[in-house]
């Protein structure tokens, strides 16, 4: 994104124009839909099949199922009495990739992060509030 110091106008239109990447991330943001699409980058599953996999309940999996077909990242096919799940978009494949390849990159520098990192096993997690 190209930095203009025009001034304040500028910077907020900018911040505008990362909703739709913010969203995004904050889609995969949570342990469980990260697993779940990077479960479904491997070919589709059922919610049985992940729920098996994954070790989470079945309410647990149908429900991040569920925001991350809400999001346009997952779509599902029915067959007979069975849904099966699948990526919609084969560039999330991508994104992974290059997650990979900058947390090897910053020798997972991010996990070790006060802010973003894990919260100190002393402390509780606090919910999201979409959660």
């Amino acid at each position: 994104m190209p930095m203009d110091s025009a001034g304040s106008d500028t910077v907020e239109s900018g911040r505008e124009g990362l909703k739709g990447a913010v969203a995004l991330f904050h889609s995969l943001s949570d342990p469980t839909r990260l697993a779940i699409t990077r479960r479904l980058a491997g070919g589709q599953a059922r919610v049985v099949d992940l729920t098996r996999e994954l070790g989470l309940p079945q309410s647990t999996v149908s429900t991040h199922v569920s925001c991350l077909r809400d999001c346009g990242l997952v779509v599902g096919r029915a067959e007979g009495r069975q849904m099966f799940y699948s990526l919609t978009r084969p560039e999330l494949m991508d994104l992974f990739a290059a997650a990979e390849t900058l947390l090897a990159a910053t020798g997972n520098a991010v996990a070790l992060c006060p802010t973003c990192g894990p919260p100190p096993a002393n402390l509780p997690r606090m919910r999201p509030r979409d959660e």
